[in-house]
């Protein structure tokens, strides 16, 4: 089955200075592309209608309609768009709502940079495991929609040299592939030196979540690839 590998994302904001931020935020993640800019609800709704993008970045407070309103709107008229929100708004009935009307994520204004990158690669991952999989045992779900729990510990436990941020995006092309990649493949596809994959690709091994395949060629040295472990 096909995958995405390409997100088209609509950012829902009124402030200019802030969507230029975010724009740029957004798009420095591998895969991300901001295909609009709307400065309130009603603008966001109708460009969702005609782009139809994969996922929205919303703000709450803007002229018009606001978040909340907007959210809403999205889905009584059931459009199939992902939202996360980001917003200054921190009250828990603003959060309670957004969130019971299906946002993936909330994001509190301002944030760092990683806090984005976290989200949208949580969503990659996701939508990558939901296209290429038809059922899910528990502990596959379970990985999938928990694995950003516990964060600073785990991150704390990883040796040293080595980021959730790159490992994550590491696991997350090994589990998209029906076939083992070698390490250089996977240097090439995530844009890093690759000793630095080969690194984090020994940790994966070690760590269970993906499996080492050697392959034997008719001539020269055995090549190490690596294939996502689904048991």
């Amino acid at each position: 089955m096909a995958y995405k590998e390409e997100f088209n994302v609509l950012l829902i904001e009124d402030d200019p200075m802030v969507q230029e931020v975010n724009k740029g935020f957004i798009e420095s993640v591998v895969g991300f592309h901001v295909v609009e800019v709307a400065g309130n609800g009603e603008e966001g709704l109708a460009l969702i209608k005609a782009l139809q993008p994969d996922l929205v970045i919303l703000d709450v407070f803007m002229p018009k309609k606001d978040g909340i309103k907007t959210l809403q709107e999205l889905r009584k008229q059931k459009l199939e768009v992902d939202v996360i929100v980001v917003s200054a708004a921190k009250d828990t009935e603003t959060i309670k709502l957004m969130l019971q009307n299906g946002a993936m994520d909330y994001i509190m204004k301002p944030f760092k940079l990683h806090r984005i990158q976290r989200a949208l690669e949580k969503y990659r991952k996701q939508r990558i495991s939901f296209d290429k999989t038809e059922t899910f045992s528990q502990e596959q779900l379970d990985a999938l929609l928990y694995s950003g729990q516990n964060m600073k510990s785990e991150e704390s436990q990883l040796p040293k040299g080595l980021n959730e941020f790159t490992l994550n995006e590491i696991t997350a092309n090994i589990q998209a592939q029906d076939v083992p990649k070698s390490a250089e493949e996977v240097a090439n596809s995530i844009g890093i030196a690759r000793v630095t994959a080969r690194r984090y690709l020994d940790y994966l091994e070690k760590s269970g979540i993906i499996t080492l395949d050697v392959q034997y060629g008719g001539v020269g040295r055995p090549v190490n690839r690596y294939i996502y472990n689904k048991k």
